[in-house]
């Protein structure tokens, strides 16, 4: 199972460098079609999406988060960090898969 980031440039540009594949939406329209592509495909087990991502489409990352079993859909923070109240990234990955950053 793969993990794929979608979202901010900085962000996937980040996640390439880690190995980790991803694509860059920055609208709404984008956003949606990346979700959708990473649900269809069988070899995708974890989406991380920016906070800015999930800022465009926030009535469906909220369906997500709740529900989505496989791929498991994760909101990560911008790279402002994490705001008040939120998981940092390393707290959010160790809960998502395990591992600790």
């Amino acid at each position: 199972m793969k993990i794929l980031v979608i979202g901010h440039p900085d962000a996937v540009l980040g996640f390439s460098l880690a190995g980790v594949g991803g694509k860059v939406a920055t609208t709404a329209e984008a956003v949606n079609q990346a979700l959708d592509e990473a649900q269809a495909g069988k070899d995708v087990g974890i989406v991380l999406v920016t906070q800015e991502a999930a800022e465009l489409i926030p009535a469906r990352m909220e369906q997500l988060k709740l529900r989505s079993m496989i791929p498991l859909v994760v909101e990560i923070p911008s790279s402002a960090g994490p705001q008040e109240g939120q998981a940092s990234l390393g707290d959010i990955v160790l809960k998502a898969i395990g591992i600790k950053l």
